[in-house]
């Protein structure tokens, strides 16, 4: 008879074990899904970076840190821009066509505004850090050394612009990042107007 009181003992017995096993894996597969969310650390690391250059002057170099690589702001001043056309027939890729960079850098200079290159100072060789030579014709990189970049681990020359020089070892102009002007003397490195990061 279904009106047995062992029937409806076991319909509840049944009802209340599946309540709870499905408890105890909402319970379990919680923090196992949380666990995929990357730590509070790792997204400070990745989120975007704003750098005041209200204070740098033409001829001046800062470096910030972005994704755990050193980015350098450069201030041009007028004589470094100009000398970026004389230097193109001694690049590997002047257009910078085969190198990394938002569409808005792909221009002479590399930037959003010419007087300043935002770029990561990391050699796309073997990822050494690039050394600023803004010095003229230095005794150790020639009379013909117009300023840039010098990676000292093997040699790779780049120009004001982070464009690489035909005949050593790095392969790439310097990687350009994602970045904005929040305001005339704000950058947003790691967002870009287009929401790209």
């Amino acid at each position: 008879m279904s009106d047995s009181p062992g029937l409806t003992r076991r319909h509840f017995l049944t009802a209340a074990t599946a309540v709870t096993a499905g408890a105890g894996a909402v319970g379990t597969a919680v923090p196992f899904v949380a666990s995929f969310q990357p730590s509070a650390r790792a997204q400070a690391l990745g989120a975007p970076v704003t750098q005041d250059v209200s204070n740098l002057e033409p001829g001046s170099m800062i470096k910030v840190e972005w994704r755990g690589k050193a980015i350098y702001i450069l201030h041009r001043t007028q004589q470094m821009l100009a000398t970026l056309p004389s230097t193109a027939s001694q690049l590997r890729d002047p257009e910078s066509a085969d190198s990394e960079q938002p569409a808005y850098a792909m221009n002479e200079y590399r930037s959003i505004r010419p007087e300043i290159l935002v770029m990561e100072g990391v050699c796309t060789h073997l990822g050494c850090a690039p050394t600023a030579r803004f010095d003229v014709a230095p005794a150790d990189l020639g009379a013909d050394w117009p300023g840039g970049f010098f990676c000292p681990c093997h040699g790779s020359k780049f120009d004001l612009a982070g464009r690489v020089y035909a005949g050593v070892p790095a392969p790439t102009n310097l990687r350009v990042p994602p970045y904005r002007f929040a305001s005339d003397d704000t950058i947003v490195i790691g967002a870009d107007s287009a929401g790209n990061s």
